[in-house]
């Protein structure tokens, strides 16, 4: 028909599939249609290889564009061309202008087929880490060259077909290549990780398995020559906390394990505090430990209590080291308390790991300025929990808890009043009614003057 347009698709290959799945008769409607899809598809495929082909900086179009072009577009791909050698077509003639196109087939010698040596087996992909540097001194390892073998390197030839005489050309008469380091673990150290993991993983109330789990731990805390197996345990402790936040015991044990990984003096853990952070602030700040109405609240409070009393205790050891971890952990932790979508058990956690990572300074900078405005948490609990709540009781005791640190600071005392009823209006009209009246409570002269102090340093 004069309107519609020409096909680039020869009709008769889509006649002759048709023919072959059983198909005898199309009509001219159908094979039409049929042979505009494939131009579509094929114009599709086409496309898509030469993306992959100027993605290479390349200008000509290989086998390998066209799989990678199949793959992406979901087809199952072409196998038997991914040959590096150029595809050598013939063209035979069925008739006036039907010409077909074929890959001719190479003739091989059966003989030399045979005699000839096997290929190469090609190497796996694989990936390898190592440290670029530690507390800012690069490692002298292969994988961190000197500026001078960086500069051999570039000269020596590589790729495939290169010459290694060129390298006495060029210069490098003494050239050598260091083999990759790779951690290698002894068998010893492997029994003793699967025995320290089975053995603080059992939960059974038998006398000795509570003996070897104890001794289990006494063997973290005490053995040299464990350093090996630093990362394997950090990694051990991050999967268990990640995978087992519904099992109070597994969390627990996990802590033990931390705190006896730091308590090590042989140890060198500061390259890796960044990596024992992250499952400890889990288990303080976590929304939901252990299993709701299985575990009881005073065991999930204990894991936090536990947490927080790590979290001081890796900010006092690896601040030096780690100039960053106190303020970041700090902000968390404050983030944590000021958002009102967090529940109760976040909160505790919140105050005790501001207590225990900023101490008093924190708390008189960062908590006590908020506590007004976090009054309204406070309230709202009350009236839909009750003031006999137990997770409340234990948020506002934890928050008491914390301003009675804060007269441990060095705070230069002044001359103000005397305890009195002023004292105590200004100490509630600061830190609002739930706090500032338990506060006032306590009847301390010197806490008093301590938060009056801090308000006017504000």
């Amino acid at each position: 028909m004069a309107g519609e347009p020409k096909l680039v698709w020869n009709p008769d290959n889509v006649r002759d599939v048709a023919e072959s799945v059983g198909i005898s008769s199309l009509n001219e409607e159908a094979v039409r249609a049929l042979s505009q899809e494939v131009e579509y598809r094929v114009g599709q495929v086409i496309v898509e290889a030469m993306r992959f082909m100027y993605a290479g900086k390349r200008t000509v179009l290989g086998t390998q564009d066209i799989s990678q072009a199949l793959r992406v577009l979901d087809v199952e791909p072409l196998y038997g061309y991914e040959s590096t050698r150029p595809l050598r077509f013939g063209e035979a003639s069925l008739g006036p202008g039907q010409p077909l196109f074929y890959i001719e087939d190479e003739e091989v010698d059966f003989e030399k087929l045979i005699n000839a040596p096997l290929p190469k087996v090609p190497r796996d992909m694989s990936f390898t880490a190592h440290w670029l540097a530690v507390e800012g001194v690069q490692p002298s390892i292969p994988q961190n060259p000197t500026t001078a073998e960086a500069r051999a390197n570039e000269l020596v030839p590589k790729g495939p077909g290169a010459n290694p005489a060129l390298a006495a050309l060029a210069g490098n008469d003494n050239v050598s290549v260091k083999p990759q380091v790779k951690l290698v673990v002894s068998k010893e150290l492997i029994l003793f990780f699967d025995k320290i993991r089975s053995a603080i993983l059992d939960d059974s109330a038998d006398p000795e398995v509570l003996i070897l789990r104890k001794s289990a731990f006494e063997s973290v805390r005490s053995d040299p020559g464990l350093q090996q197996l630093v990362p394997y345990f950090i990694q051990f402790v991050a999967e268990k906390v990640t995978h087992c936040l519904d099992n109070l015991f597994v969390l627990h044990q996990m802590m033990e394990l931390t705190q006896a990984l730091m308590e090590n003096p042989t140890l060198f853990v500061d390259p890796y505090v960044a990596n024992i952070v992250p499952p400890i602030i889990t288990c303080l700040l976590g929304r939901k430990l252990g299993r709701e109405g299985v575990d009881s609240l005073k065991e999930q409070y204990q894991l936090r209590d536990f947490a927080a009393s790590l979290i001081g205790h890796i900010v006092t050891k690896y601040r030096k080291s780690n100039q960053e971890l106190q303020p970041r952990i700090t902000r968390t932790c404050l983030k944590y308390f000021l958002d009102p979508g967090r529940n109760l058990g976040e909160h505790y956690g919140a105050i005790h790991g501001i207590r225990t990572s900023g101490g008093p300074p924190a708390v008189l900078t960062l908590v006590l300025p908020n506590l007004k405005a976090y009054e309204a948490i406070l309230v709202k609990a009350q009236n839909e929990r009750g003031p006999n709540d137990e997770p409340l009781r234990m948020l506002i005791a934890g928050i008491l808890h914390a301003i009675s640190d804060i007269t441990d600071a060095s705070i230069v005392m002044t001359n103000g009043v005397n305890g009195n009823a002023a004292e105590g209006a200004q100490v509630e009209e600061y830190l609002g009614t739930v706090i500032g009246s338990r506060v006032v409570a306590m009847g301390n002269h010197k806490l008093n003057m301590a938060i009056l102090e801090s308000r006017e340093k504000q």
